[in-house]
Formats: structure tokens, sequence, C-alpha cells
């Protein structure tokens, strides 16, 4: 056999793993269109999907392999790289907001807005992990923004215009990190690179919807075997994607129960129908030939397509509020009979506005050896042409910190897209100043500032990048995230600096001078004079064992004692080596109260009046110290 040819820059292969089959198709494009050279299908042999998600990664892996090894039997060609869809059925959408304050009033750049929407993004994802019990990564498909504001005045777009307080409202879509990388590792199992990734609704869309036709009001609704992705247009673009868990199973699942036949010959039961109107042949449970007539198999579907058809209707006016100009089935499901007409009475639409997909491939795709215009193929060719259509350049492989990125394709990427779409954050690409911290001493209110974050390292090519430099395919990306700044911190010490020296209490507490600070802790300081040091002579060798005391030298004398009351009970203070006054803080240790482990605030009187820590006691005093 003569050596493959390897897979060269503009040939484009598509896979698309569904609950119970792998599709892969290969083309490349022509023009406007995407030529489809080739298209194979597989089945699972046991379920290794459940409802679009990926069970079983080996299975899914080998299904892969074994599609991708016949396409490349067929065509001679080694295939390395794929594009690849996530299901719908695990999209998180929610809603964020962010404020930017800037420096002083300036005109508002790209740069800038930039670094607004990714922080309303990373705003977003925080309440999405705040609204589950356990955190988990998620990654972004995209976003809307739904409102910017400068300086509190509603804008719809900031750039140009001069402000200094910039805020932004977003809608972002989300994926679970499991639903990526399980399909990431599913291919990697198969021996393929994924070059790019986007969503099932919106690659099923792109084939049986052209861009051309979504000026109208259009639902595309593909119906698999787990779940139905629905996706709607108007006004030029992609306004939700919704899905409905009801899907083709559920019918297959009802035949099971019927007719007593396993779950395959169900399925090949369903797919019988229609085709004529003679009797169905196949085997039960029990091995007994079994000839069922087509009218009872359509009599036997109608409770679970009745409840599909509702779903589908309740879905689509969910997101869009009211029936839609038209709606396009497509996905192996769409072909059961009476569907179509049920979807339509559901909506109050006219049936001849409800059609199978397939008629508007054309428009995108066209082969000259393989019948394209099948429902089921909607998205296995959207896919190919979300992929291929337009891309001039290698296949869209970019690469961060030397690994493959995580991509959904939806238009011009840039390289705050790719940092967001990988599980990075607003923090990461900005970096936070240090919190602050904010104490009161002796009354009065100081702020002490964090440390300022070190800037995130952004590199493209080796080349400096800003976070709105365009990514293109083949570009290695280089990002160290940036490094929050330290918070504010300080002892009673660095407070109150190397000079002081007396007591201190630290929120009605004594502290030392090595308490740590916390936010918003109130330091109340008594200042004394230090004691006169003792003209003695110390040996040199032992200066250094020589340190200050932490509280004024006290000796006993019987010369100018203090005689007050505390607490009922007569206390004789020892005058003082500096003849100084007490005060109500000095009394503190003589009140038998637990200062370590106060648990309420302390109060303090002197003569049934309420006085501060600085006053001075007087002879004859009476004192109380006690817990409110």
């Amino acid at each position: 056999m003569a050596e493959w040819k390897v897979q060269d820059k503009d040939l484009i292969f598509a896979l698309d793993i569904g609950t119970r089959s792998v599709v892969g198709v290969v083309g490349r494009p022509v023009g406007d269109r995407l030529k489809v050279l080739d298209v194979e299908m597989a089945e699972h042999g046991k379920r290794a999907m459940m409802d679009g998600q990926i069970d079983d990664i080996k299975q899914v892996g080998a299904l892969a392999r074994t599609v991708t090894e016949r396409l490349e039997g067929r065509l001679g060609i080694r295939l390395e790289r794929v594009s690849v869809a996530a299901a719908g059925r695990a999209l998180r959408t929610q809603k964020g907001s962010f404020t930017l304050e800037l420096p002083e009033e300036q005109s508002i750049d790209a740069e800038q807005i930039g670094a607004l929407e990714a922080g309303a993004v990373s705003a977003a994802e925080e309440a999405l992990q705040n609204d589950g019990a356990d955190r988990r990564q998620m990654f972004l498909v995209g976003y809307t923004v739904a409102q910017y504001r400068l300086d509190n005045y509603p804008m719809n777009n900031l750039q140009f215009h001069t402000g200094r307080r910039m805020e932004a409202d977003v809608v972002a879509t989300f994926l679970p990190g499991e639903v990526v990388e399980s399909l990431y590792a599913a291919m990697r199992a198969a021996g393929l690179q994924v070059s790019s990734m986007t969503l099932e609704p919106i690659a099923a869309m792109n084939a049986a919807i052209p861009a051309e036709l979504r000026l109208l009001n259009l639902a595309m609704v593909d119906i698999g075997a787990g779940t139905t992705d629905i996706a709607l247009c108007r006004d030029g673009s992609v306004v939700g994607y919704t899905m409905a868990t009801v899907a083709g199973d559920e019918v297959t699942e009802a035949i099971m129960r019927s007719f007593l036949v396993d779950f395959k010959t169900a399925e090949q039961v369903k797919r019988a129908i229609g085709e004529s109107d003679d009797l169905i042949r196949c085997r039960n449970i029990l091995g007994q030939e079994e000839r069922i007539a087509a009218a009872e198999v359509v009599q036997a579907i109608q409770e679970p397509m009745n409840r599909l058809a509702d779903a589908i209707a309740k879905q689509i006016l969910s997101v869009n509020d009211a029936a839609p100009s038209a709606v396009f089935l497509a996905g192996g499901g769409s072909r059961l009979t009476g569907l179509r007409e049920k979807v339509a009475e559901k909506l109050e639409m006219d049936d001849r506005r409800v059609a199978i997909a397939g008629n508007n491939f054309a428009l995108s795709v066209f082969s000259d050896s393989v019948e394209l215009e099948k429902p089921e193929y909607a998205t296995p060719l959207g896919i190919a042409i979300s992929a291929g259509l337009g891309l001039l350049n290698d296949s869209y492989v970019v690469t961060l910190n030397g690994q493959s990125a995580k991509l959904f394709r939806n238009g011009v990427l840039t390289l705050r897209d790719i940092l967001l779409m990988n599980g990075y954050s607003y923090g990461d690409m900005v970096g936070k100043t240090g919190k602050s911290l904010s104490v009161t001493l002796d009354g009065k209110r100081l702020v002490f500032r964090g440390e300022p974050a070190v800037p995130a390292v952004l590199r493209v090519n080796e080349e400096e990048a800003a976070l709105s430099t365009v990514i293109h395919a083949g570009d290695h990306i280089h990002f160290v995230p940036a490094r929050h700044g330290a918070g504010a911190s300080r002892t009673v010490a660095e407070l109150l600096g190397p000079e002081f020296y007396g007591k201190v209490m630290v929120n009605n507490s004594p502290a030392s001078m090595d308490t740590q600070l916390g936010q918003g802790d109130v330091v109340l300081t008594l200042r004394q004079t230090p004691p006169t040091p003792r003209r003695e002579a110390v040996p040199q060798e032992a200066w250094p064992s020589v340190t200050p005391t932490e509280s004024p030298v006290r000796p006993a004398s019987s010369s100018g004692e203090l005689h007050i009351s505390l607490n009922g009970e007569p206390l004789i203070l020892p005058a003082r080596e500096d003849r100084g006054a007490y005060h109500l803080m000095d009394l503190l240790e003589y009140s038998d109260i637990d200062f370590e482990h106060l648990d309420r605030a302390v109060r303090l009187e002197v003569n049934g009046v309420e006085r501060g820590f600085q006053y001075t006691v007087k002879a004859q005093d009476r004192v109380t110290i006690s817990l409110i």
C-alpha cells in the first residue's frame, strides 16, 4: 500500500460524539462552501454516553479511533487534528457585573474595556460557583455585554468616551470542566489532537440555518438520542440556546416495553417506521420471531413523542417568548412520523413552518460522492463547517504554556478570550492590590495600603502582547498569572514606633508589642516615662542580653502610696519611681478579669461615673472594673 499523506493545513476532520453513535466528516473549503470528501458512522456497542455526556472515555475513544481509521483507509490520509463539539446539556448561564475605577478622568481605550469585561465574566463565574455545593472548574463558552455604564450613565459603547468609573453587566455561558475534559480525554485516547471546539446547537445551526437566513427569527432543534438541543436566532445572530432532557431514547424505551425487545432491536424498529406500511420483523427477548404492524408501533410511541413535542415547544417559548417564524428539526429523532406536526401544534404554528433540516445544507456544503441531505448530519456537518469555512491558514491550534488551548470558536478570539476559556480569571490577568488595613489609634483612623500586584507576563510568539491581541491559528501563548500584592500588615510595635513606652489596649484587652493587628482593631495607648537606668556596672559581654522591660518598674515604697477601693475591696498602690500618677489602665491587672479570653466589653467606673482608660486615679477613689 502506498504511503499515506499527512493531513494538510486546510483539510478539516470533524467528529460528532453522540449518545448513540460517532460520526466523522472529512472535507476542505472550496470557495465559500465546504466540500465533503467522506463521511463515516459507527454505533456504540453499549451505552458509553449518558444524556450527551461521556461516561466511558475508553470506549468512546476506541469508537472514535475506529471511525478515524475507516476514513483514513478510504482517503489514504493520516488524520491527526480533529474538530469537536460539546453537548449543550450542561450549559450554565449567569449574569455578572464589574466596576473599574480609573486613577483620573481619561479617554477609555479597548484594553481597559477588555479588562472591565473580563472582570464581569469572572464575577459571573464566581456567582455560579457560589450557587453550587462544590467548586467546579468552569470553561467560558461565550458572553454578551448587556449594559455599560460610564460615571453612572448608561452607554452602548465605552471606547473613546471620557470618564473615570466604568461598569459592565454581562451574561456569560459556561460549561463545567468535566464536560470539556472528558471530550479532550476521549480524543487523546483516539490518538487525536483537538484543533477546535464549539457547541452542538451552534454547530447544527451553522449547517441548517446559514448566516444569511438569520435575520429571521428561527429555531433549530437537534433531536439526539439523549438530549434535544435548541438554538434560536434573529436579527443576524444567535440569541440563545437551551435544551430538553426528553429525546429519542425515550421513544426507543417505549418500543422496548410495548414489544418486549432489547434496546438495539427497538432502535431498528423505530427506524423502520415510515419506510413502509408492511409488517416490521424482529425477535423479542424470549427468542420469538415477531411481525409488528407499523401502525402498532406508531400507536405505542404516541405518549413519549407527545412529551417530546411538548418539551420542545416549552423550551423554545422560554427563550424566545413567542413562536418563531419557522422551526427546523434536525438529528435522527426528527424522522419520527408525526413529530413535525405535533411540534407545530404545540407552538400553534402552521405545520408548513416546521421543516426537517437538510434542504439548506447545500448552501454551505456539497459533495461529489456522499448524500448529505440527512437531518442526522446537521451536527457533524455543522462542526466541519464551523471549523472550515473562512479558515485560510493552518488548523486552529493554539498552544498555551506548551499545551493545546481549549477553544470554543465563535468568531475572532483575543488573548483575553482564550485565557477566560481556559479557566483563568480577571485577577490572574490583572492582579489585585493587597488588602488595606484600617485601625483606630487613640480615636484617629489610620489606613495602611496593601502592596501593588506583580503584573502578568503576556507573550504571543515570544513577543509582548496585550489582552486585546487577536490570536491566530498556530500562535504560541506564554502566560504567567499576575501575583496579587500582599495585604497590609502591622504589629503594635510597628504601629507605635520604637520610641513608644507605656501600656497598650487592643479592643479593650491588654496587648503586647508583638500583637498582630487585624482589620478594624481599636488601639488605645497610655504613654509613660521610661524608668531611669541604674548606673551599675554591667560586664561588656552581657550587653546583648539586656532588653528594656515592657511595663514600668513599680518599686515598693512606703511613701507616696495611693489608697483606693477597687471593686469594693481596699487596694494600696505603691508610689511610682517617677512620682507619676496612676491611670485606670494601670489597674486592669488588679481586677481579676482574664483579658486574654474576653467575650464581652469592659466597663470602667470611678465613683459611679463611667471613665476612660486614661483617667487619672486619685486617693480614696472608688473604682469598678467589670464586664458588661
